[in-house]
């Protein structure tokens, strides 16, 4: 996801940082197990404070940020299957598990939970999007201050 955090690193599948220097609050981003042995549907992002622990937690599923949604449609997944929208550890060798992902939501979902706990700690900017046709006002004509034409 190229999170912009300096001051951070990865232990086993957890991702922690401290997205401001100094100061008490932790990010730690872990996977959600699923109800299947060694089988992950999300990640679970967690604020924690030093010295007081886990302040506040959410899930955000694979399958509500569309991670999988390409991979599932071109494998023909059925929505209702334990494989869709979720990846597990077992692989093709040399290919990450979660071959396949595609995680702009996650990423954005991440950057909105974290813009609110850890204000102005989220630097790099989101990428510029397509301008598209959009309705806007064209500026109104200069008012004139009299009536009557000038020559």
């Amino acid at each position: 996801m190229c999170l912009p955090f300096t001051d951070s690193t990865v232990v086993g599948n957890t991702y922690y940082a401290t997205p401001i220097a100094g100061a008490a609050l932790r990010l730690c981003i872990s996977f959600t197990e699923t109800i299947y042995a060694d089988t992950y549907g999300g990640l679970r992002v967690a604020v924690v404070h030093a010295d007081r622990g886990e302040i506040d937690t959410v899930a955000l599923s694979f399958v509500d940020h569309g991670t999988f949604h390409r991979r599932d449609e071109a494998q023909n997944t059925p929505r209702n299957s334990r494989k869709y929208g979720t990846f597990n550890t077992y692989h093709r060798p040399g290919k990450p598990p979660w071959e396949g992902a595609v995680t702009a939501g996650l990423r954005d979902a991440v950057e909105r939970y974290t813009g609110v706990w850890f204000p102005g700690a989220w630097k790099t900017p989101a990428p510029a999007r397509a301008a598209g046709r959009t309705a806007q006002k064209a500026p109104a004509p200069p008012a004139s201050r009299t009536g009557s034409r000038t020559r």
